[in-house]
């Protein structure tokens, strides 16, 4: 049976080993930043109606990688909300460089090169 997270703290290490692998990883990495120039654009450009095309830009990426390459669920089904900002997080935290502290502290295995 799967576990019923209660709180974002519990749900994030389980949305790190969701995404195990790097390409799944990169996957959301690429969906993300298109996701984040889109409504910058739109915001500059005050068009709108560019954001109805943020949801595509994410899930796509995000999609492709679970069903595709993880091979799982995507989290996005059960948990939206935490999900979205899971998401962000990873993001930020791979765009700074501290990302690998939380890949360790969630148990995800590293690949060797």
């Amino acid at each position: 049976m799967a576990r019923t997270y209660t709180s974002f703290a519990d749900f994030w290490p389980f949305y790190l080993r969701e995404h195990s692998k790097p390409s799944t990883r990169a996957l959301h990495y690429v969906g993300t930043s298109l996701v984040v120039l889109i409504a910058v654009a739109a915001i500059v450009a005050a068009r709108w109606w560019w954001l109805a095309a943020l949801p595509v830009a994410g899930y796509f990426f995000a999609w492709v990688a679970h069903f595709g390459v993880e091979k799982n669920r995507p989290a996005t089904f059960t948990y939206p909300l935490w999900s979205l900002a899971a998401d962000f997080r990873m993001w930020a935290l791979w765009l700074t460089g501290r990302l690998s502290p939380e890949l360790d502290r969630a148990g995800v295995a590293r690949v060797s090169r």
